[in-house]
C-alpha cells in the first residue's frame, strides 16, 4: 500500500497545477491520471492573463503565443458585436498546456500515475483510493479533479449527476491563417454557440456546445455543420474556408451545468470537478487554475499549523470558492439563457452594441482578478 500526503484524482490543468503547487512545499504527492501525456482534450482554450503571476510563481515557462485582446459575437441572423478585452488573455492548447504541467510536476518530484481511480473512501480522517489494478493507495487529503464528470461522481452519488443533461460538448483544431492571432470569436446558431480562437501552434481551435436534441436529429455532424452551424455566415465562411486537422472531432456528451459541492465527503474539489463555467464566458482554465491554489494553499496552512480542524478547512474552502466563482457562474448561465433564445438575443445584441458601458460590465464580471501570489 502507498501512502501520501494528498492524492490527487485526475491530471488535468487544476489536478497538475495542485501537485506543482504542493510539491513547491515539499509534500509527498501522487496525481492519477487515465490518459497518456500528452493528449487533446475537449476545451476552448483560451487562457485569461489573470493567471500569468501565479504561472511564474509555480515556475511555468510558456511557449510563444499571440496576446488575444478582441472578443467578437455574431448571431445567426449575422448580426456582430465587436469588443476589446481589458484584461485580454492567450490562446494555448490542452495538448501543450496540460503536457508543459505534467513535466514540470515530474521535475519537482510528484509521482504521476497513469492510471484509473475506481473508489474514494474517507475512513479514520484518512482517504483510502482503490485503482483500477486492485491496489489501493491511502492520503490525508484528496484533491478530485477529473474533469466535468466521470464514473466517481456516480460512486460518490453527488446531486447533480443524478440529473439528466442536455448539452453535447465537440472540439477540432482547423487550419486558416486568415484567421486573425489577436482575436477570440463566439458565434451562435440554432440551439448552441461556438468559440473560434487560435492556439500556439497556429491551429485554430473551434470547441462549440450544442443541446443533444438539436444534434441528433441531423443524423450525423456533417449534416449539422451544414444545416445548422453554418446558418450563421461566419460560421459558415470558416466551414468553407478552413482544413480540418484532426481526423474527426472530439465530442463529450451530458455536459453538465447544474451546481456542484466544492467540497464533497470531504474530498476538495477543483477545476470543473468543482463547478463548470459556460464557455461562452471564456474563463474555464483560469478558474482551474485558481481553484487549485486555493485548495493548495488551504492544505498547506493545515499541515503548517500542526494538523488543524479539517472541518474548517473545508468550510473555508467553500466560502473562498463561492466568494471567487459563484458570480461568474451564475453570469455564465444568464448569458447562455439569452444567447439561446433568438428573440432575447436579438433585443439585447441591439442594446450591447449601442452601450460599450454594459458590454465592458459583462466582461469584468465574467473574469477574475490577476491570482496574486507570495
Amino acid at each position: 500500500m502507498c501512502d501520501f500526503d494528498v492524492i490527487i484524482v485526475g491530471g488535468g490543468l487544476a489536478g497538475l497545477t495542485a501537485a506543482i503547487h504542493l510539491r513547491s512545499k515539499n509534500y509527498n504527492v501522487a496525481v492519477f491520471e487515465s490518459k497518456q501525456y500528452p493528449h487533446h482534450k475537449v476545451c476552448g482554450e483560451y487562457v485569461s492573463n489573470e493567471v500569468g503571476p501565479y504561472l511564474e510563481f509555480l515556475g511555468i515557462s510558456l511557449p510563444p503565443t499571440i496576446p488575444i485582446n478582441e472578443m467578437l459575437l455574431s448571431l445567426e441572423n449575422g448580426n456582430v458585436l465587436k469588443a476589446k478585452l481589458p484584461m485580454g488573455g492567450f490562446g494555448l492548447s490542452r495538448h501543450a498546456f496540460d503536457h508543459l504541467l505534467y513535466k514540470r510536476a515530474k521535475e519537482l518530484g510528484a509521482k504521476v500515475f497513469i492510471e484509473s481511480v475506481n473508489s474514494i473512501r474517507y475512513v479514520n480522517n484518512h482517504f483510502r483510493v482503490g485503482l483500477e489494478s486492485g491496489r489501493e493507495c491511502t492520503g490525508k487529503f484528496v484533491i478530485g479533479s477529473y474533469g466535468k464528470r466521470g464514473m466517481l461522481d456516480k460512486d460518490l452519488k453527488r446531486r447533480f449527476i443524478q440529473k439528466k443533461s442536455p448539452w453535447l460538448a465537440v472540439k477540432a483544431h482547423y487550419k486558416l491563417d486568415s484567421f486573425p492571432e489577436n482575436l477570440v470569436a463566439i458565434h451562435n446558431f440554432r440551439g448552441g454557440y461556438g468559440g473560434l480562437s487560435k492556439t500556439e501552434s497556429g491551429a485554430v481551435n473551434f470547441c462549440y456546445l450544442v443541446a443533444y436534441d438539436s444534434f441528433k436529429k441531423e443524423k450525423n455532424m456533417a449534416r449539422f455543420n451544414q444545416n445548422i452551424i453554418a446558418r450563421n455566415p461566419y460560421l459558415d465562411k470558416f466551414l468553407n474556408d478552413a482544413e480540418m486537422l484532426f481526423d474527426q472531432p472530439m465530442t463529450i456528451g451530458q455536459v453538465s451545468f447544474h451546481k456542484k459541492k466544492p467540497v464533497e465527503q470531504h474530498i476538495i474539489m477543483c477545476g470543473d470537478t468543482a463547478g463548470l463555467i459556460h464557455p461562452l464566458c471564456g474563463n474555464g482554465m483560469a478558474m482551474a487554475l485558481h481553484s487549485a491554489k486555493m485548495a493548495s494553499e488551504s492544505i498547506h496552512t493545515y499541515f503548517k499549523t500542526g494538523f488543524g480542524d479539517r472541518s474548517q478547512l473545508e468550510r473555508d474552502y467553500e466560502t473562498q470558492w463561492q466568494h471567487m466563482f459563484a458570480k461568474r457562474l451564475w453570469m455564465g448561465r444568464q448569458l447562455q439563457a439569452v444567447l439561446l433564445n433568438p428573440r432575447l438575443s436579438h433585443v439585447a445584441m441591439g442594446i450591447l452594441v449601442n452601450s460599450p458601458y454594459i458590454v465592458n460590465k459583462l466582461i469584468k464580471n465574467t473574469h477574475g482578478q490577476i491570482i496574486r501570489c507570495q
